[in-house]
């Protein structure tokens, strides 16, 4: 584990529904009583009705206009107070005053309040988002060195690279160790937490569309995981012990596997006919690419080594795409510019446009 992470810091790149209503009843017109005289009284002015309350409209079930909102999350990768994953050794190892931190495997200490209090995630609607039509929840986990603003947003474009892929689905990016040489995977390690987290994101994506109606969709919605780099230790752990795996209808590595073979291996073998994997690599990660290929393998889980044409149920392909020096910028740059705009195009059934094809 020590060698995969010092090999990763060498590439670290700087700094409800609508109610039938009633027809108003009249009331009854009054029977004016029988006077001595034959001029009849003028019988009570009818009251007036009063006007119904006009109803709330319809919310329009496509997004016109794309909005994005940084928001903190209840369940959140951090801050987090626990111990490391199968062992009684505190995450929180180091101390200096009442500072507390965390030493990486490298030997550096990291301090909670600079690194591991951001609590807040990315949350993304594309123009043309549709509640109507099939749709999906990408959750995209950064590698290291990175923050959600800098990195996720401007340099590797993610939400543009979503956009432009045609699919009909919601961003959530989780804030990880903040621009920190650490894949820590914070409260992503204990079991069950993906599943709260992703049952908040869909009641966050859900306020961000802003109505109601759009919950259901957000509750129901399939969800794809991409993971780049360091990114890589928060999945495995949500797939082995998230408590949400079912949820879970494809995996993207983008150079992404520096460890936890088995996990990916143990998800894929139990979601074989269900979902997908896809993982594009450098030199950097090849061993343990042909590691995971090797796992399958023997869970009779069949794997190809091509670029394949779409992401259907029942994928499991591993493409080799150069060095090492691509890996600081895999994510805007792999076997094509905005390889992850064409991983999602590729995934069937989803297009916002039903006869959009994959770019």
């Amino acid at each position: 584990m020590k060698r995969r992470a010092l090999l990763l810091g060498l590439f670290l790149m700087p700094a409800g529904a609508h109610a039938h209503s009633r027809k108003p009843i009249r009331p009854r017109r009054p029977i004016a009583a029988k006077q001595p005289t034959k001029q009849l009284a003028k019988p009570p002015a009818r009251p007036k009705a009063a006007p119904a309350a006009a109803s709330r409209p319809a919310a329009k079930p496509v997004v016109s206009q794309a909005k994005t909102e940084l928001v903190a999350f209840n369940a959140s990768p951090f801050p987090y107070r626990g111990y490391l994953p199968d062992s009684r050794k505190p995450f929180l190892d180091a101390r200096n005053g009442k500072r507390r931190g965390h030493t990486s495997l490298r030997g550096t200490v990291y301090w909670e309040d600079q690194t591991y209090s951001d609590r807040r995630s990315l949350l993304y609607l594309p123009e043309g988002f549709d509640t109507k039509k099939p749709a999906l929840i990408v959750l995209y986990l950064h590698g290291q060195g990175a923050t959600l603003e800098r990195d996720v947003m401007a340099r590797q474009g993610v939400p543009r690279q979503l956009a432009d892929s045609g699919l009909n689905a919601a961003l959530v990016a989780p804030q990880l160790a903040v621009d920190a040489a650490d894949s820590s995977a914070g409260n992503f390690w204990k079991p069950g937490h993906f599943a709260a987290y992703v049952d908040e994101a869909a009641e966050r994506l859900m306020r961000l569309y802003g109505d109601r109606s759009a919950g259901r969709t957000f509750n129901l919605a399939p969800v794809i995981v991409v993971a780049y780099s360091g990114g890589y230790l928060s999945a495995a752990y949500a797939l082995n012990r998230g408590g949400a795996s079912h949820r879970v209808k494809g995996v993207i590595l983008l150079d992404a596997l520096y460890g936890d073979e088995d996990k990916f291996a143990g998800w894929a073998a139990a979601r074989r006919r269900q979902a997908f994997l896809f993982s594009a690599y450098t030199d950097s990660t090849r061993s343990e690419n042909a590691a995971l290929q090797g796992l399958l393998a023997k869970r009779r889980v069949p794997v190809s080594r091509n670029l394949p044409s779409s992401l259907g149920a029942g994928t499991f392909a591993f493409v080799a795409c150069g060095g090492l020096d691509m890996h600081g910028e895999f994510v805007t740059r792999a076997w094509r510019p905005d390889p992850l705009r064409h991983a999602l195009a590729m995934i069937p059934g989803y297009a916002k446009d039903r006869d959009r094809k994959g770019t």
